[in-house]
């Protein structure tokens, strides 16, 4: 996944949330500090691929539309400077699954203690609870800014 980069990749999980916009942010600047660059990755599936016997498809799925969003975010969160020097990655598969395998080989794995989904009072999301129990590289838990 990460083959064409040199150097050090650090990976961040980006869904939308102020947490993952704070993972982001923090990525940035980790990667500066080491000289690496950010894989920015957004995972999408269809819903109910995992447990039906059928599956649901979502016709206005666009993965070039995502793909720009995610941009779009990255330019919103960082800046057009900063966002630019950032690898947008859209994959397909269960979050926590697509993570683990663009983790695989980086110098971090960096993700928002909580994504937009779930119970508002939990301190850690499943994803982020997932992949610090499963990643084989250093994972970075953000919390989102307080202003």
């Amino acid at each position: 996944m990460g083959a064409e980069t040199a150097g050090p990749r650090v990976v961040v999980g980006v869904d939308g949330s102020s947490s993952s916009h704070a993972a982001l942010r923090w990525a940035v600047r980790y990667a500066g500090l080491i000289g690496g660059t950010v894989e920015a990755v957004a995972a999408w599936d269809l819903p109910g691929a995992y447990g039906w016997s059928a599956l649901a498809v979502d016709a206005d799925f666009d993965e070039a539309v995502a793909r720009q969003r995610l941009k779009q975010e990255l330019n919103d969160v960082l800046g057009p400077e900063e966002a630019a020097s950032a690898r947008a990655l859209v994959l397909r598969g269960n979050t926590v699954d697509v993570l683990l395998t663009a983790a695989e080989g980086a110098e971090a794995l960096v993700v928002g203690s909580r994504g937009r989904g779930g119970f508002a009072r939990a301190l850690l999301g499943s994803v982020s609870q997932h992949v610090a129990q499963h990643a084989k590289c250093p994972v970075v838990i953000v919390r989102p800014e307080t202003r």
